[in-house]
């Protein structure tokens, strides 16, 4: 992180704010199979697309207001990337310093074509060309057959570990992007069905495990967790519309709440063995406050910056909300959004687990407790010694892994320390 980009962030932190972040839906159009989410190619709906000149007015906008990030999410947005293309250099030309999109990874099948290698070279060298920062790529499993039966791309796999040289040599280091499912360490007898929680736990703990393993190996250099993409309380229901179709009502993404919590234990377990070896943009703050939340213990986790900081841009109305799953506050116009308006009337929102906003506002929690709440939040940071531990670890990690940039190779010498 630059000097100029803590400057930016102490001026945010001083007005109550941390830098702002947009996801833009630029298409529900996707040609996956993924059971895991509402927009695969088999649900039969009406596609939509945001066109060039909306997205480009919410890029002015976001610009003019400060924000820092901004992500082009689908729907697949590689269906359409010349126009994806233009849109990260606008984003890029209008001064925003974090600009993210990713991939189901449909574009690295077929490697044992021709022309295969001079394919992939030019959508990198296309993406390289842009201020792009982080590229991810969708990961299920960790085992192949499984993740490419699930996504309906035969082949892929072996099409992602030829293509990551390819990209490293571009100077873009993409993330494998897992999102929780019951499948992630191969479709098993114990996938799918509800299981002891001690064996549970055993289960996830050993497939995360083996998932991070799978990555290393493939070449990745950076992994992310997207939590599981499913209403949470099925058992109570909750308050929650989406508006951003990244979910289903299939089992494999339905945990119960405390399943969750195993699940967020597990991972926050297996973390600490892979630090060394690849950037894992997870961070077990974040983890402790979501169990504890789902437990019903205190301290509950932070809110999140949802409709505050943070905002979502879906692709069908073009319309603003505060996140993808809360689709019943319709905001408007990003370019009419007051920022005023939002930081005083704020929810204070624990309802999902979208990573996107929860993990940025548990670590930076902290920090705009200090300022609000300086006694009582140096009280928590004393008292609640596993989470002060855990968040002290988040912030130094993060630092060592330069902010996951993902245009730069991970400094082995600084991850060095993490060997356990």
């Amino acid at each position: 992180m630059t000097s100029a980009l803590w400057v930016q962030m102490i001026r945010h932190v001083w007005r109550n704010r941390i830098p702002g972040q947009l996801i833009i839906q630029t298409t529900d159009a996707c040609n996956a199979r993924c059971p895991q989410c509402g927009m695969r190619v088999t649900e039969g709906f009406k596609r939509s697309r945001l066109s060039l000149d909306t997205i480009q007015r919410a890029i002015a906008a976001a610009a003019e207001k400060g924000f820092q990030a901004i992500s082009f999410t689908g729907g697949e947005p590689l269906l359409f990337l010349d126009d994806l293309i233009e849109m990260m250099r606008y984003a890029g030309h209008a001064g925003i310093p974090y600009i993210r999109t990713g991939t189901n990874g449909f574009v690295f099948m077929g490697s044992d074509k021709k022309g295969f290698n001079s394919r992939i070279e030019r959508i990198a060298h296309a993406l390289a060309d842009t201020s792009i920062r982080n590229f991810w790529i969708s990961i299920d499993s960790s085992v192949p057959e499984v993740h490419e039966a699930m996504r309906g791309l035969p082949g892929v796999i072996d099409g992602i570990h030829k293509a990551l040289p390819i990209f490293h040599a571009c100077g873009i280091y993409p993330s494998a992007n897992l999102g929780i499912n019951r499948n992630l360490a191969g479709n098993t007898s114990t996938g799918n069905q509800r299981i002891e929680p001690e064996a549970f736990h055993q289960h996830y703990r050993s497939g995360f495990d083996r998932f991070y393993r799978f990555v290393c190996d493939l070449g990745f250099t950076m992994v992310n967790c997207c939590y599981p993409m499913s209403i949470p309380d099925r058992e109570t229901g909750s308050g929650l519309s989406p508006v951003y179709a990244a979910t289903a009502t299939d089992d494999v993404i339905n945990f119960s709440r405390v399943e969750k919590a195993l699940l967020f234990q597990a991972l926050s377990e297996t973390i600490p063995s892979y630090r060394s070896r690849i950037r894992i943009f997870t961070p077990r703050t974040s983890l402790l406050a979501l169990t504890r939340q789902l437990l019903r213990q205190e301290p509950e986790s932070h809110p999140c910056r949802g409709g505050i900081d943070f905002f979502f841009i879906d692709a069908k109305s073009g319309r603003t909300y505060p996140c993808g799953y809360r689709g019943n506050t319709d905001m408007g116009g990003f370019e009419t959004l007051n920022l005023s308006d939002t930081l005083n009337g704020g929810l204070d929102c624990r309802e999902c687990d979208w990573e996107c906003f929860r993990d940025p506002s548990e670590l930076m929690g902290p920090v705009l407790d200090m300022r609000e709440h300086p006694v009582q939040a140096i009280k928590r940071l004393v008292t609640d010694r596993t989470y002060t531990r855990l968040w002290l670890e988040d912030v130094r990690y993060y630092q060592a892994c330069g902010f996951f940039d993902g245009r730069k190779a991970p400094d082995q010498n600084r991850l060095r320390q993490y060997v356990l």
